[in-house]
């Protein structure tokens, strides 16, 4: 089959988009840029068109007042672009967890007429890989009407679960262009010192979600003396890279995908994304396995670790909200909490400074803020980690709960959070701190 023969320009493809319709743009690095500059290029031409995308890197300057009406995004993950736009009513946030998400295109919840795709050139047997973003992308391409793909060739063939035959591309729009890229940043001290916290707890042979930022990125550097480390995560960065080299991570005493890092898609450099090209240690799978809690928890001495915004009293989590504003999404937390539980010798931690906006906020609280949500609720948390320790809820009752959270707050502020705490009872008014 000639693929070539369906070659169209970016401004064709946008053109084929009509008003009414639901269109899926793959995001993360692989942001179909050629694609978006022509669609926001005629915007005024459509109506009531509605984009559904997640982790949004590319150009975000389609989200204005003047464009909400014509092109609207539905954003399944927030991302800083969008957060703005979801919080003024210009733009619309679905929460639902990560390996949910595409059962929502699979089974006709959120039909799809268009998906926009982001591939590497077609290799002698006719197939594209999906190369850094596999996770939701490949089955919304496979429940979607029309199949619209950039065809780049700085795409990595990754692979696994990974590729689509040019069979199943309706149009094809060339481009050269460098992917996006996010660099990492050196960890804080604080961020150092709560990855020093969780990494004394994780054991030879664990494997690993890793996710990116500060605190990833120092637990992973903190790994250097262990021994046979997997990965089976959502997205990994740079770090797991220089871990392989290092040989740290084997992969050797994974149970499942033995030998092999499993993961939906990668957020870094262009070093990372010519490390993963045609690399066999690599596998990408859609999100709705690597995410799925029974797959994840197949693997002995699971480890996940991920964040928040703050914790209460008794262990609810709040990642994805400020109060009544939405932040970002419930993304694969809870996918990874339950999974790692679930998960024989399997550990799942929470992990932030116990402080914000310059050690004026405590983020250890008394209760959430009003019309925050609880991602992760106070039944799932195991572990939460803060540069004062770690504190392990599981188990244990909300007395024992309130004591753990305040020994690892920030010392300023709890003699407030003990107050709260015997106002409520949740402690015993005659309790001693220390005891």
């Amino acid at each position: 089959m000639d693929w070539r023969s369906r070659r169209i320009s970016a401004e064709e493809a946008a053109g084929k988009i009509r008003s009414g319709q639901r269109i899926f743009v793959t995001g993360n690095c692989s942001t179909p840029q050629k694609f978006i500059q022509a669609l926001r290029d005629r915007h005024q031409e459509l109506w009531s068109v509605e984009l559904v995308q997640l982790l949004d890197l590319g150009v975000g300057d389609y989200i204005t007042a003047d464009m909400c009406d014509h092109i609207r995004i539905n954003s399944l993950f927030i991302s800083g672009k969008v957060r703005k736009a979801v919080n003024d009513g210009m733009a619309d946030f679905t929460p639902v967890f990560l390996h949910e998400i595409p059962l929502l295109f699979r089974t006709g919840r959120l039909v799809l007429d268009v998906a926009v795709i982001h591939v590497s050139p077609p290799d002698e047997h006719g197939y594209c890989s999906y190369g850094v973003e596999v996770g939701v992308t490949k089955t919304a391409a496979e429940s979607a009407g029309m199949v619209i793909a950039e065809v780049n060739p700085n795409v990595p063939r990754t692979l696994g679960d990974s590729f689509i035959h040019i069979s199943q591309i309706d149009h094809f729009i060339e481009v050269d262009y460098p992917l996006l890229e996010v660099h990492p940043e050196p960890p804080s001290p604080v961020q150092d010192e709560i990855a020093r916290y969780i990494a004394e707890l994780i054991p030879d042979g664990a494997t690993l979600q890793t996710g990116i930022g500060g605190i990833p990125d120092a637990v992973l550097r903190r790994l250097t003396n262990h021994k046979n480390l997997g990965i089976h995560t959502e997205l990994f960065s740079d770090g797991v890279m220089e871990m392989i080299e290092c040989g740290v991570i084997t992969n050797k005493a994974k149970n499942i995908h033995n030998g092999k890092v499993i993961s939906g898609f990668v957020l870094g450099t262009q070093k990372l994304y010519d490390y993963i090209d045609d690399n066999p240690i690599f596998e990408f799978h859609p999100t709705e396995y690597v995410n799925d809690p029974f797959v994840i928890a197949q693997n002995d001495r699971m480890v996940s670790i991920n964040s928040a915004l703050e914790v209460d009293l008794t262990g609810q989590v709040c990642a994805d909200s400020i109060g009544t504003k939405f932040y970002s999404g419930v993304g694969g937390q809870v996918d990874f909490v339950r999974g790692a539980s679930r998960s024989k010798g399997g550990k799942s931690f929470i992990a932030l400074p116990s402080t914000a906006k310059n050690d004026t906020i405590s983020r250890i609280v008394p209760m959430l803020k009003p019309g925050a949500s609880v991602t992760t609720s106070r039944n799932d948390v195991r572990y939460v980690a803060t540069e004062y320790g770690v504190a392990d809820l599981y188990g244990r009752s909300i007395s024992e709960r309130a004591v753990a959270l305040i020994n690892i707050a920030h010392p300023k502020f709890r003699d407030e959070l003990m107050a709260f705490a015997r106002e409520q009872n949740y402690i015993s008014k005659v309790f001693a701190f220390g005891d």
